[in-house]
């Protein structure tokens, strides 16, 4: 079932007879799917910050407008609340259908969205970003929360393409063909 659903997502081959075969890494198909979230993120924060009344966003500010000595450490549980932030985001819409779109959206790309909770400047950055981007859609300034949204989705990306290529680079040094 799990290679099954890593076929469905691009990341293996079968191939008749001989096996499963791990794809390369598609750069353009990263590039893409993060390309998605930005349009529906952008679109949901925009909508956010037009709805009367405004969206109920306590759960989210509970997390992430923390003092930094309250803020977790621990990379996969700040990458799981990261992941959560976002959906969140797209759930307080009330668009069932973005959120099934964004969802799914997610679910291929957390496979490499872990790699950018590897290092603490990252999760710092990502406290302090999603704070300042709650605390936009608060104050209902949906163009400044659009550009906030998009460069932090950005930064995230750059990050992951950087530390993903580095590590294809170590792999090839231990492993010469």
């Amino acid at each position: 079932e799990a290679l099954a659903r890593l076929q469905r997502e691009g990341f293996v081959d079968v191939s008749f007879r001989s096996g499963w075969q791990v794809k390369p890494f598609d750069f353009k198909q990263f590039e893409q799917l993060y390309d998605v979230r930005i349009i529906l993120e952008i679109a949901a924060v925009k909508k956010l910050c037009e709805m009367e009344p405004g969206p109920n966003l306590e759960d989210l500010k509970r997390i992430w407008l923390v003092k930094p000595e309250d803020r977790l450490e621990d990379g996969p549980s700040v990458c799981a609340l990261d992941e959560r932030f976002h959906e969140q985001l797209i759930e307080a819409t009330g668009n069932r259908e973005m959120a099934r779109i964004h969802h799914e959206v997610t679910e291929r790309l957390r496979i490499i969205r872990r790699i950018d909770f590897t290092q603490r400047n990252r999760i710092e950055a990502t406290y302090d970003e999603h704070a300042k981007i709650l605390r936009t859609i608060i104050e209902r300034r949906a163009e400044e929360v659009k550009g906030y949204l998009k460069s932090h989705i950005e930064a995230s990306k750059a990050e992951v393409r950087k530390i993903t290529l580095h590590m294809l680079y170590e792999a090839q040094q231990q492993n010469p063909d």
